[in-house]
């Protein structure tokens, strides 16, 4: 491409720019208001947008945009180019977390309580969000133990009555919903009472689980009545957590930062209901001359396009870049009035100063910790650069077979990207074309597939920057080879191990690198390698399992693939399948009473 006259191109329109380096990697991703004047700032030799993004500039090779009909369409498509793309030189959240909400579901005629981590539209009524899942699945079951709410997924009034009554009803902990036992009134005045608990009415509870521990205590049924004081404890335990704040019954976010140098730690309270439910802090990846302004922008943009739930207002420590723009935004998110406020006084202020203290806290005590983690990661991957004297490795990918006497034979592939793990993007492949222990010929299969994958997409398109081989001169021209042939530039790298099995250095360029076994670097090449190893040894014995459980099921009369597939779902093991009874046998989808006999007595006969 031609940059120069490229610019001259650019529409006075707004718009998302990607910046793409030599590889084709994006490596910046930008909104403007123009185009045209926002993309030639970068190019112009006056102007400088910071060391870091001057760094960037350096790096472009070309670059494309996408036209929207406003600035706000603009900030939409860059939140979401930015979540999918994690360019390298845009400021990050380093956390990608979601939230737990209870749910109940006031769409059916006989609602639920449930665990959720999204917020779907419909009849359905949400609290939280809460930082403790534990704390979530603590209260869900309280509240439907104490007010009999179902835990059941059958579809009410229409399937009442077809099936019988589950567990829940004979001890208790259910009415009989599903055998019509209870009006769709008197349940709803139950879900009504538990919703009054999550809104923070605690007093009916406790005196109704104070009442009942009497009664037992004066039956002389004390374990019974020291269950149910544990439980009062519990409960005032879960209201002493939700601390009252001079809110009256609000919904807001407080969200204040801080940083130093290239570290940034936000900090956000949330409100529900005029109390504080919970606080949680995220990390930011950010440049020098970032400042809070422009960090807590992104953070606006980056944080609330990933959360399901909005509050009406957010509480700020200072005015933001773009502060009109983003509140139309959250306001179009949330389907309803979003105000971006920055406290003077009282109470709000004050709680924004105390959000603010808790990110310097989190930051100060964390800082050593990031900086170690970086060390075990980044540092290490910057050490194997400086051994192979290469640039720049963003993405390793590392290969291993495992077979016992050619049987199953698989390989693994294993992705590190800035020496973390990338598990959601292992492979597993089963060799076809090769019979027999050859590892040369099942690497190569493997790396001949995954990489004319990569070149039709099928989500393999994203190569490595370093191929680590396990193993060192005859693994390393299997892959060199194959890479050859495809014409691909990938640097190959093998790992070399002594008469112990253990590493000893670097097999690259035909000469053999030493490293020092104490050293980060090192770490990381053992972890790529033992993570290889280890993903593909349990694809492999998850093969035998399947391959001997098959086996032994194929040979009963009666159960072909849909019942043996029926078995397996239902059960966890062959030996749980073996120790069925009849009864049991029969739960299992498409068992008759004929195929059930038929595995009982395969099974004891054979003993």
């Amino acid at each position: 491409m031609n940059i120069e006259e490229e610019l001259k191109k650019l529409p006075d329109q707004p718009g998302v720019y990607l910046m793409h380096d030599e590889k084709g990697e994006i490596i910046y991703i930008g909104k403007a208001r123009s185009l045209r004047h926002r993309v030639r700032q970068y190019f112009q030799p006056s102007h400088s947008e910071g060391l870091k993004k001057d760094r960037m500039v350096e790096k472009i090779a070309w670059f494309e945009y996408i036209l929207t009909d406003s600035e706000l369409e603009a900030l939409v498509l860059e939140c979401n180019l930015i979540k999918e793309h994690t360019p390298k030189y845009n400021t990050m959240l380093r956390d990608d977390k979601t939230y737990p909400y209870i749910k109940v579901t006031l769409g059916e005629p006989f609602p639920r309580i449930l665990f959720s981590r999204t917020l779907e539209k419909g009849k359905a009524r949400y609290f939280g969000p809460y930082t403790s899942a534990f704390a979530v699945k603590e209260t869900i079951e309280l509240l439907t133990g104490i007010y009999q709410i179902r835990t059941c997924s059958r579809v009410l009034p229409r399937d009442q009555g077809k099936e019988r009554a589950c567990l829940n009803y004979h001890i208790g902990r259910c009415p009989g919903v599903c055998q019509g036992k209870i009006t769709e009134e008197e349940y709803g005045a139950k879900v009504k009472e538990a919703m009054e608990f999550l809104d923070g009415n605690y007093a009916p509870v406790l005196s109704l689980l104070e009442q009942r521990m009497q009664e037992q205590s004066e039956a002389m049924e004390f374990e019974k009545a020291a269950e149910t004081r544990d439980l009062i404890n519990s409960v005032k335990q879960i209201a002493q957590k939700q601390k009252i704040t001079s809110f009256a019954g609000e919904d807001k976010d407080i969200v204040a930062l801080a940083q130093m140098e290239e570290d940034a730690v936000v900090q956000v309270f949330f409100i529900r209901s005029g109390k504080l439910i919970g606080r949680e802090h995220f990390y930011m990846r950010i440049r020098n001359e970032d400042t809070k302004e422009e960090i807590l922008s992104v953070f606006l943009r980056q944080y609330y396009s990933g959360t399901p739930y909005i509050p009406r207002e957010i509480h700020l420590q200072e005015a933001v870049e773009e502060m009109d723009v983003i509140e139309d935004w959250l306001t179009s998110r949330r389907g309803g009035k979003v105000s971006l406020l920055i406290p003077q006084r009282g109470m709000k202020e004050r709680l924004v100063e105390l959000a603010e203290k808790n990110a310097l806290q989190v930051l100060t005590q964390d800082r050593e910790r990031i900086k170690r983690e970086e060390g075990r990661t980044i540092g290490a991957v910057k050490e194997i650069e400086e051994i192979l004297g290469l640039k720049e490795v963003f993405r390793m990918e590392a290969y291993d077979i495992s077979n016992i006497s050619g049987f199953q034979q698989v390989g693994s592939m294993v992705v590190f990207e800035k020496g973390k793990p990338a598990k959601n993007q292992y492979r597993k492949f089963r060799l076809k074309t090769v019979e027999g222990p050859d590892d040369y010929a099942s690497m190569r299969e493997v790396l001949t597939r995954r990489f004319l994958h990569g070149e039709k997409g099928d989500g393999f398109e994203r190569f490595p920057d370093l191929l680590l081989m396990d193993g060192g001169r005859g693994q390393v021209n299997i892959a060199l080879s194959v890479l050859e042939e495809l014409e691909l530039p990938i640097p190959v790298c093998g790992m070399v191990k002594d008469d112990n099995h253990r590493t000893r250095g670097l097999y690259f360029n035909n000469v053999e690198l030493p490293i020092d076994r104490h050293s980060e670097g090192f770490k990381l090449i053992t972890r790529i390698q033992d993570e290889a190893h280890r993903f593909a040894i349990e694809y492999h014995r998850s093969l035998r399992t399947k391959a001997q459980v098959h086996s032994v099921l194929d040979e009963i009369p009666g159960i072909g693939p849909a019942r043996r597939k029926a078995l397996m779902r239902h059960f966890s093991s062959i030996e749980e399948i073996k120790n069925a009874d009849v009864e049991t046998l029969l739960k299992a989808e498409g068992m008759n009473s004929r195929a059930a006999n038929a595995v009982y007595d395969f099974f004891h006969n054979k003993e």
